[in-house]
C-alpha cells in the first residue's frame, strides 16, 4: 500500500526545516567556534603555536615544529622529507625496500662517520610522517652528545646531564616508550651554558 504525502505535510516539514536551520547554523558556526577559542585560551602557549622566544622577545622557533640544525655544536633533528618547511609538511612515502630510500639513508649514515659495527638510532636516519618532528629519542640525543661536547669544548657528562634533564617526562609510544628530547629546547639550553 502506497503512502500518499499531501502538500500540507510537505509544507509543514519544510517550515520545520527552515526554523531548525538558524539554530543549527548558530550552534555549528557560532557556539562551537566560541567554545574552541575559549578552550584554546586556557592553554595559550600551545594555542599560539608553542613559540619559543629569545631573551629580547624575538621568535626563534616553535616547540612543536622542527627546524634544521647542521653545525656540529648543535643536536640535529630527525631528517625531513620536506626540508623542514612547515608549509609542505609530509613524509616521503618511500618504501623501506626502495633504492632511493637506501641511497638517502646511506648518505645520512655517512654524515655520522661511524666506527665499524656502530649503530645509529633509527630516528636519526628516517624522516617522521610529517617531516617536522621536533623531538628525537633519548638514544638519538645520547648518540650525538660526544660530537656536541667536543665541538663546544664541554665535558661529555655535562652535556649528558642536560640531555637527561630534558628527556624527563616526555615519552614516545612508537619508540618503545623511550623518553623524547625536544631538539630546539635542548639547543637553546646549550647556548645558555657557560664554559
Amino acid at each position: 500500500m502506497k503512502t500518499i504525502v499531501s502538500f500540507g505535510d510537505l509544507t509543514r516539514q519544510f517550515a520545520v526545516s527552515i526554523r531548525i536551520l538558524p539554530v543549527t547554523v548558530a550552534i555549528c558556526s557560532g557556539l562551537y567556534i566560541i567554545i574552541v577559542l575559549l578552550a584554546a585560551q586556557i592553554v595559550p602557549y600551545s594555542a599560539s603555536g608553542s613559540l619559543i622566544r629569545s631573551e629580547n622577545g624575538q621568535v626563534v622557533g616553535s616547540e612543536c615544529i622542527a627546524q634544521q640544525f647542521s653545525r656540529p655544536e648543535y643536536f640535529w633533528p630527525r631528517p625531513s622529507a620536506v626540508s623542514w618547511n612547515a608549509a609542505a609538511a609530509g613524509g616521503s612515502n618511500l618504501s623501506p625496500a626502495s633504492l632511493v630510500m637506501r641511497q638517502r639513508t646511506e648518505k645520512l649514515l655517512a654524515v655520522y662517520a661511524l666506527k665499524k659495527g656502530q649503530r645509529v638510532p633509527a630516528d636519526l636516519v628516517t624522516a617522521s610522517g610529517s617531516g617536522l618532528d621536533p623531538d628525537i629519542s633519548l638514544s638519538a640525543a645520547s648518540f650525538q652528545a660526544a660530537r656536541v661536547a667536543h665541538a663546544r669544548d664541554l665535558a661529555l657528562d655535562r652535556v649528558m646531564s642536560l640531555v637527561n634533564t630534558h628527556a624527563a617526562g616526555r615519552r614516545s609510544a612508537v619508540l618503545q616508550d623511550e623518553p623524547l628530547v625536544n631538539v630546539l629546547v635542548l639547543n637553546r639550553e646549550l647556548d645558555r651554558l657557560k664554559h
